[in-house]
């Protein structure tokens, strides 16, 4: 067997693609070793070090000793997970019927939708109508909002598009309703489709803190990304420190703030991270060779 050369454009690429990837991986395991050196040390380090300088969990401590940020985790595990569900159960469905031959106003149906999402009429009519539904201060007010994004529901449509439309005839001679093709034909060949959507939606859901800001009052309702977002963005120390006894003053003027925000967003990251192996497994090619022959 003759071996692969390999070409100077591919050691080009290769290298190149190897500090496109550094750039991204280095950022991260600097703010991992910061939130974990010495607080006496970590003010030292360089944005480049990626090995921690001591070791300390003292940063983990404090956050996870907060009485906000703790409940704000599983607000924001509660907010993630039932809104993703709703989102591809409704995008799915959706995608099911727009796909179906002979529906009729089909057109007039896709119209709506792309101008639905071009023209996106703004925060305050949707402030009023969650407002008049009485869904101010619950975490329903952002489950509920942005349901279905059109753009992914377009997504999904090509997937269910790809079933070949003869396996879903024979479901249906064998007294499969629309239901049963659904869940046991067309979702199991879109598989990669339904990975791909659940992740962009989760970390959509993840990351939102913009409508809990507003709807959500309650600090004990709001998710971890508007506690991050004060104590990052608007340098609001008292949201992370409170009033725990966890630390002395002595023991607090000690504390590198700059470290502990670093733990908060290694706290919000991580969760992602650990979701990417469990979907990545379905992103595989050919799901559906050889299911049909014409």
């Amino acid at each position: 067997m003759r071996k692969k050369k390999f070409s100077i454009t591919q050691l080009i690429l290769t290298v190149f693609m190897l500090l496109l990837t550094l750039t991204m991986i280095v950022p991260l395991l600097h703010i991992l070793a910061r939130s974990l050196s010495d607080p006496l040390q970590s003010a030292g380090m360089s944005s480049l070090e990626v090995i921690p300088r001591g070791f300390s969990l003292i940063n983990y401590q404090v956050l996870f000793s907060n009485k906000t940020l703790v409940p704000s985790i599983f607000n924001s595990i509660f907010i993630t997970v039932v809104g993703t569900f709703l989102n591809i159960v409704l995008t799915a469905l959706a995608a099911y019927v727009l796909t179906r031959p002979g529906l009729v106003g089909k057109r007039v149906l896709m119209v709506f939708f792309i101008i639905m999402m071009l023209f996106d009429p703004g925060i305050v009519p949707e402030y009023m109508t969650v407002k008049k539904i009485g869904l101010m201060g619950s975490q329903w007010s952002v489950i509920l909002c942005m349901a279905v994004n059109v753009y992914y529901l377009v997504i999904m449509m090509r997937y269910f598009e790809d079933v070949p439309v003869s396996l879903c005839e024979a479901a249906k001679i064998d007294g499969a309703g629309h239901l049963r093709v659904l869940f046991s034909v067309v979702l199991p060949l879109a598989k990669p489709g339904i990975a791909t959507l659940t992740m962009f939606y989760g970390v959509t859901r993840w990351n939102e803190y913009f409508r809990s800001g507003i709807y959500i009052s309650s600090i004990k309702k709001v998710p971890l990304q508007v506690i991050l977002r004060k104590f990052i963005v608007d340098s609001d120390v008292t949201t992370i420190i409170g009033t725990q006894n966890l630390l002395n003053y002595n023991d607090l003027a000690k504390i590198d703030y700059t470290a502990l925000q670093y733990a908060t967003i290694v706290i919000a990251v991580v969760p992602i991270l650990l979701i990417y192996p469990l979907v990545l497994k379905y992103y595989t090619k050919g799901i559906m060779a050889g299911g049909v022959k014409e």
